[in-house]
């Protein structure tokens, strides 16, 4: 047998091995695919069997995800509640350590992270499973080293914190918390490469599995940190960062030991380090769209504090803010979904596909936000009771509960909407619309009608909501206008410009 023959033979026998490793994925994306473009069939029919096919991928895809995210905030809850049990000024010490100082590196981090959800779904959708890997490691090694500069801000969260107007004891607890979240940073840095690798590939139940047992471990070791061993603050965050570590280390070591992965992780290799400033170039615009949607809700509370009730308005908002963000995790999911399945499409070259794929993933993620809407109206009355016994809080609720409720149907398209962008790579884009629809349009109008007006929290909220339904319908018309086959084109030349000429296979199509 000629050596000349097997070297040109081995790239058709590896292609053909990593298609068979992929399961069901692309046989079903190549399937809606042409169902989608087989004219003979009665328009109905070809509707109904396209809907069936999505709806298996996509819930395959969003029910492990949303599992995954209301595990990882019921960990950071937890901790919040063992603190709690310390006493008020640590449960006050955790509540500003998280929500201030931690909630910006989470969301910064998980912006990075998405950079690579759109280079790793458009390269596995393509079938170039080998540079997974390579884009897994690049965002780590980009995210790590953003990780330091995020350090100096956790060793200096006492001044920040004070120079923000906090009580000193309050800085003061707030700043050992903190200083047990450090490691946390890190293991951001890797996880979330690390998740959007496999959610690429549509392996998305394992982490939920891997989450799921890691509550479990972080709930006993948080008791024994705090309780038994008497470490307090410093014990609860360090437990945390232990915890996120655990979940990193098992992601891995599926990765290594998984055959799903046999052919997306080949090894460590030092072209990790090259086109990094090209890749941070894409994470920054990534992290602004992120963190510019993360904060937006969050300067609702900060504003709030301003009124002329202050506590009244932050108890009820916070209630409000508490369930919006619990729901949210549902959108999260859906968002992940959308961007893996937008992704693929694109990469394998199915522009009817990742159309169909994101009329449907909004329609349905749009109906279970309506029904989240109804349930929250109908409890509108003792849903603060969940909370607080207060009477005065709970009018208060009720009465901002047809807010929340458009919030939770805006919350049903948008965030969507956006996993579709990171899907096709529009980050920097969004991240634009992001700046004009909310911190140009949204929050002045807030403030005005809220302060100008006197309609106070309400008035705010409704200022946040118009920019809101701003951002929304842009994200909207520009989606109804995209050129599918055009979106195809460009994922192909991503690809063809991010991938290491010396990676490419022998033989191409």
């Amino acid at each position: 047998m000629g050596s000349q023959d097997d070297q040109l033979h081995t790239p058709i026998l590896e292609s053909m091995q990593r298609s068979s490793s992929t399961g069901s994925t692309f046989e079903s994306s190549s399937e809606l695919e042409k169902v989608l473009s087989d004219l003979q069939l009665p328009w109905l029919r070809r509707l109904r069997t396209a809907t069936w096919i999505e709806l298996k991928l996509l819930f395959r895809l969003a029910a492990p995800a949303v599992l995954v995210y209301l595990i990882n905030n019921a960990m950071s809850l937890s901790t919040r509640v063992f603190a709690g049990h310390l006493g008020n000024l640590e449960l006050a010490a955790a509540s500003l350590g998280n929500s201030g100082i931690q909630l910006f590196a989470y969301g910064l981090m998980l912006g990075m992270g998405s950079a690579v959800e759109t280079l790793c779904g458009q390269a596995y959708g393509a079938n170039r499973s080998e540079m997974l890997g390579i884009y897994l490691q690049r965002a780590t090694v980009v995210l790590t080293a953003t990780g330091f500069p995020l350090t100096v801000i956790y060793v200096f969260a006492k001044p920040i914190l004070l120079l923000l107007g906090e009580s000193s004891a309050v800085a003061s607890a707030a700043a050992v918390f903190v200083y047990g979240l450090i490691p946390q940073i890190f293991a951001y840095a890797v996880n979330f490469p690390i998740q959007k690798f496999l959610q690429a590939q549509s392996i998305v139940a394992p982490s939920a599995i891997i989450s799921a047992a890691t509550l479990a471990v972080h709930l006993l070791l948080s008791w024994v940190a705090v309780y038994k061993l008497g470490m307090g603050l410093i014990g609860a965050s360090l437990v945390l960062s232990v915890s996120w570590w655990i979940i990193v280390g098992a992601q891995f070591v599926y990765i290594l030991i998984s055959d799903r992965c046999k052919y997306t992780w080949t090894g460590f290799s030092l072209q990790a380090f090259s086109g990094l400033w090209e890749f941070l170039k894409l994470s920054a615009a990534s992290a602004v769209m992120l963190c510019l949607e993360t904060w937006y809700f969050q300067m609702l509370v900060l504003i709030a504090g301003l009124l002329k009730n202050p506590e009244l308005a932050l108890d009820s908002l916070s209630i409000c803010m508490a369930i919006s963000g619990l729901l949210f995790m549902v959108s999260v999911g859906f968002n992940a979904a959308a961007s893996v399945r937008v992704s693929n499409e694109l990469g394998a070259g199915n522009p009817k596909s990742a159309a169909f794929s994101v009329v449907l993933v909004n329609l349905v993620s749009f109906i279970i936000a309506v029904i989240e809407a109804i349930v929250v109206l109908s409890l509108r009355h003792v849903i603060s009771y969940a909370f607080t016994g207060g009477a005065t809080v709970a009018k208060e609720v009720s009465d901002l509960c047809p807010f929340l409720a458009v919030t939770l149907i805006l919350n049903g398209v948008q965030p969507v909407l956006s996993g579709v962008a990171v899907g096709c790579g529009w980050q920097a884009f969004v991240a634009y619309v992001n700046v004009g629809c909310y911190y140009v349009v949204g929050i002045p109008l807030g403030c005005v009608l809220g302060f100008k007006f006197d309609l106070g929290a309400k008035g705010i909220w409704s200022g946040m909501i118009g920019g809101t339904v701003m951002q929304t319908l842009i994200l909207v018309w520009v989606t109804y206008r995209t050129d599918w086959s055009k979106e195809v084109e460009k994922a192909k030349q991503r690809l063809d410009k991010w991938e290491d000429k010396e990676d490419q296979p022998l033989l191409k199509d």
